[in-house]
């Protein structure tokens, strides 16, 4: 007795039957999911079962098939010629697939397998072990398939018509040691996607391979195995592009092992219906759908018994029905675990939300590049061809990754970019994200389906089922798709997003870094929490916790896209003047206190909205409001100068002076005024002195058309400052003179502060200290009734110089640590300067040149930071370094000069306040007796 493939006893064949010897093709066939057809349809299976051997005995009759025996669902047919036994089986599938069935489910799903070897017929049987082999090739194939061996696909041409054999590469049957390469019979009329064979070497993950390298991410991966051990399900959620999949892939590859029943891999985003998210799990476990069953109730029980990861990917492309598949797993089984990639989480009972930050731009460990910059070389050595990049390009690539905000597409992306262009000319074009790197890709818009997923115009579709009413539905293989440019990857979130969410994502592209609940409000005059937190799930907005509450981030690829569709949308001029009002109103608070009275102003109150700054002054000068762009500049009037920026202050006034000229804006002269006056503040700290003045007799004239005394002494009180720096010293001492009696009597005296320091300042050079103490003296009251002045302490200063001129050290530290503490404390980064190096000057005199010439050294490092020059005490302050320098000799004072160098400004100042006071040294008067 032979058995067949289902072990079942083969019954001997009549010895008067005439069997084929020699070069015989064995065809083995049975229903898939008899059993189950078979309790589903009750008394109707038999009328199933026998128009089933009816349909294939009318086939084998016109073939020249030799029907050795029939048992139950199955049949065991042997050929003479392998080429008849192919054409039968395609015949008899074909007639199976067109025949009128009572129903859908009660359908018949027939796997057939050929084999052909050498065989002879002894008393009605075949003794061989190609009968066997026949019998697992049919064993492993799926309903609707037909498989044969690489010996039948040899020995079948020719084929029928249209048809052809695909190669399915080598499986090892079971009971057999070496491998058969399997073939899978393809012919229109067939179905031709099915799971893999159902073999003994059935791989234990279907993991996609990599074909480049994985870098960085060692924390993550770290952490989110650990998360995975404590946890069954685990969605990673982040922004599209940000790499998701790839450490996904990357760290389950380590995990085969870990569990026996394998780590499988699905593509959710290849489903088009919601339906069939259940289907394209088990067909990756190679499960077929069971009559009259639904396919999630064959996959939960198949998961039931078995340790396995399920690696669920872009999940958000069905995330109701992938949660619900998921949901159906978990508690269906304890050895499954679920590992997802979404870019928004699934909101399940026991799910780890872990979500995946860009990669770093921070150096790496001991200095060298960050994970970004390496992910970036290593890509742009690929795209060059193998050629690595110049080390001067470093800072460059670094920008560029900056840019980026480290998100992982955008960076692959760039370094294709940076095929044509080298790293500078790359980062001067990353204004425009979109264009700079989606540039002469395919548009998005033009392949998008409108359904969620993306068209590509060589897609590959996959058949992953027959739906319960039988039709095929294919799904579109669309990842490359919806990560070929940054404008494909947001679009496919974006379409998912309601009308509210969609605006606020649109309106949020104004601001240029994070912002506050409280913003977001103020932005759209409306409560946001509903669309704000669909933004976050949907990882289309970083939600950042802090101690003083979360802010929300949105990275610059897409806010580039949102900005897009803010134009498109049409709103980008309400958007954008409502971004210029918050950003005047930001700038109002600044000034403020809780009890909303002005307090004294600390630049470091206006270090974080200078890039939103920036954005709005961006708008006012090329389609907004310039008027509101010269209340905005003159809202940074002093930050511009004491972070080194004056030259980017005059640059945007000179854009608002030209929008104005564009548009006929009508500007006050009051307005006018200040703006000017401002416009020769910075040109004076930038070394422009010819346009120091012609700002400032603009500002004069503009001031004296607004009749406004005070604005006019605190123009003309600038004056003197103009006349120093072009050198006319007597008359700059006139004029502040001029200035102060002028503005005392019309009972504005306080308007004319700058012109009192400016004479205080006059008097110190040329020796003049009693009255120089005494125009001080008077001033501290002005200077105290100006909150936007009195963090400068410059009275304080001053006196202190006067001080050092008199050699009065006690007086000296005593003001300057008074000055060095407020601007310090008060962000005035370059004013803090001239204090450290009056400081050092005080060290000198009190016998310590060492710290002097590391306070030096501080102050001029951080000048250069500042790219401002030394100002108007830069003589004194080189003269007395040149006599620290002789009292230590060079090489003590290069020493000592470079270790102040390292110093930030803020470890400088510490340094100059921890000088001790001078009544605590040795010899001090307090101590003389």
């Amino acid at each position: 007795m032979n058995r067949d493939f289902q072990g079942a006893e083969v019954p001997r064949v009549s010895a008067r039957i005439h069997l084929p010897n020699g070069l015989v093709t064995f065809m083995f066939t049975d229903i898939e999911g008899s059993t189950r057809l078979a309790q589903m349809l009750g008394a109707g299976y038999r009328p199933v079962l026998s128009e089933h051997r009816r349909l294939l005995r009318r086939t084998l009759s016109e073939s020249d098939g030799t029907e050795l025996f029939t048992e139950g669902d199955s049949f065991f047919v042997a050929f003479s010629d392998a080429a008849a036994a192919v054409d039968a089986c395609l015949t008899a599938q074909r007639a199976l697939a067109a025949h009128e069935w009572p129903s859908a489910e009660s359908t018949p799903r027939v796997r057939m397998g050929l084999h052909t070897g050498q065989a002879e017929a002894v008393n009605g049987e075949y003794a061989s072990p190609e009968v066997h082999r026949a019998a697992r090739i049919a064993a492993a194939a799926h309903g609707g398939q037909v498989l044969c061996s690489a010996a039948t696909a040899r020995h079948a041409a020719p084929l029928p018509p249209e048809a052809s054999l695909l190669d399915l590469g080598l499986h090892r049957l079971r009971g057999f040691d070496d491998r058969e390469r399997l073939f899978q019979l393809v012919a229109p009329g067939l179905e031709r996607q099915f799971p893999r064979p159902r073999t003994a070497d059935a791989a234990s993950h279907n993991l996609p391979t990599q074909v480049t390298s994985f870098v960085g991410r060692h924390a993550e991966r770290s952490e989110l195995g650990t998360l995975m051990s404590e946890h069954r399900l685990v969605t990673v959620v982040g922004a599209g592009g940000a790499g998701k999949t790839r450490l996904a892939v990357e760290l389950t590859g380590g995990l085969v092992e870990t569990y026996p029943d394998g780590v499988w891999f699905v593509d959710v985003a290849t489903v088009t219906d919601p339906g069939l998210v259940a289907f394209a799990i088990a067909a990756v476990l190679g499960l077929r759908p069971e009559p009259g069953r639904p396919v999630v109730d064959t996959l939960v029980e198949y998961a039931a018994s078995r340790r396995m990861l399920l690696l669920l990917d872009t999940c958000d492309a069905q995330l109701t029905a992938a949660a619900e598949v998921i949901s159906r797993l978990l508690t269906g089984g304890g050895g499954v675990r679920v590992l997802a990639t979404s870019r928004e989480p699934f909101m399940l009972p026991g799910e780890a939300v872990w979500r995946i930050p860009p990669l770093s731009v921070a150096p790496g460990p001991g200095g060298g590049p960050s994970e970004a910059v390496a992910l970036l070389l290593d890509r742009t050595t690929a795209s060059r061809g193998g050629r690595r990049s110049d080390p001067a390009e470093s800072d460059d690539l670094h920008r560029v990754v900056s840019r980026l905000d480290g998100l992982p597409l955008a960076i692959e992306l760039a370094a294709a970019r940076l095929r044509v262009l080298s790293a500078s000319q790359l980062a001067e074009r990353l204004d425009d994200v979109l264009g700079a790197l989606d540039a002469g890709r395919d548009d998005p818009e033009q392949t998008y389906a409108g359904d969620g997923r993306w068209i590509a115009s060589q897609m590959e579709t996959v058949d992953l089922a027959r739906t319960p009413a039988g039709k095929r539905t294919l799904a579109t293989r669309s990842a490359t798709q919806r990560h070929a440019t940054i404008q494909a990857t947001v679009t496919w979130s974006y379409r998912t997003l309601g009308p509210r969410a969609a605006r606020l994502l649109r309106w949020l592209a104004v601001f240029s870094g994070p912002v506050d609940l409280q913003t977001v409000e103020w932005l759209l005059d409306d409560d946001p929490l509903d669309p704000l937190s669909v933004l976050v799930d949907k990882s289309m907005i970083q939600a950042e916790p802090h101690a003083s509450g979360t802010t929300y981030r949105m990275l610059d690829p897409i806010r580039a896209y949102a900005a897009r569709r803010l134009v498109d949308a049409g709103e980008e001029r309400a958007a954008r003047d409502r971004h210029v009002a918050w950003s005047l109103y930001a700038l109002q608070k600044a000034h403020l206190g809780p009890d909303e009275r002005p307090v004294t102003l600390s630049l470091y109150s206006l270090d974080p909205l200078a890039d939103e700054m920036r954005a709005a002054l961006r708008w006012t000068a090329t389609g907004g409001s310039a008027r509101a762009g010269l209340r905005l500049a003159g809202g940074l009037d002093q930050w511009w100068r004491e972070r080194g920026l004056a030259r980017e202050g005059r640059l945007w006034l000179f854009r608002l002076y030209g929008r104005i000229a564009e548009t006929g804006e009508p500007i006050p002269e009051a307005e006018l005024a200040a703006a000017y006056h401002m416009h020769s503040l910075h040109a004076g700290a930038d070394g422009e002195f010819a346009e120091e003045l012609r700002f400032s007799q603009r500002a004069e004239a503009a001031a004296r058309q607004a009749g406004d005394a005070g604005l006019l002494a605190r123009v003309l009180a600038g004056r003197g400052g103009t006349l120093v720096d072009m050198g006319q010293l007597a008359d700059a001492e006139r004029v502040c003179r001029e200035v102060i009696d002028w503005a005392a009597a019309s009972d504005v005296a306080n308007e004319a502060l700058l012109a009192v320091y400016t004479l205080a300042e006059l008097l110190w050079q040329r020796g003049a200290l009693d009255d120089a103490s005494e125009v001080l003296g008077a001033a501290r009251p002005l200077e105290a009734a100006r909150p936007a002045e009195r963090g400068r302490r410059s009275v304080d200063f001053l006196l202190g110089m006067v001080a050092l001129g008199r050699r009065d050290l006690i007086a000296a530290h005593d003001h300057l640590v008074v000055a060095l503490r407020s601007r310090i404390g008060h962000g005035f980064h370059s004013r803090a300067c001239d204090a450290i190096c009056a400081i050092a000057v005080r060290c000198a005199l009190g016998g310590d040149p060492v710290t002097a010439a590391r306070l030096f050294g501080a102050a001029q490092a951080t000048r250069s930071a500042l790219r401002s020059t030394p100002g108007r005490f830069g003589a004194y302050w080189a003269e007395r370094q040149a006599a620290v320098r002789a009292a230590l000799g060079d090489a003590a004072f290069d020493t000592a000069y470079a270790e102040g160098g390292a110093l930030s400004v803020a470890d400088a100042a510490s340094l100059a306040l921890s000088v001790d006071h001078p009544d605590m040294a040795l010899g001090s008067p307090r101590f003389a007796a």
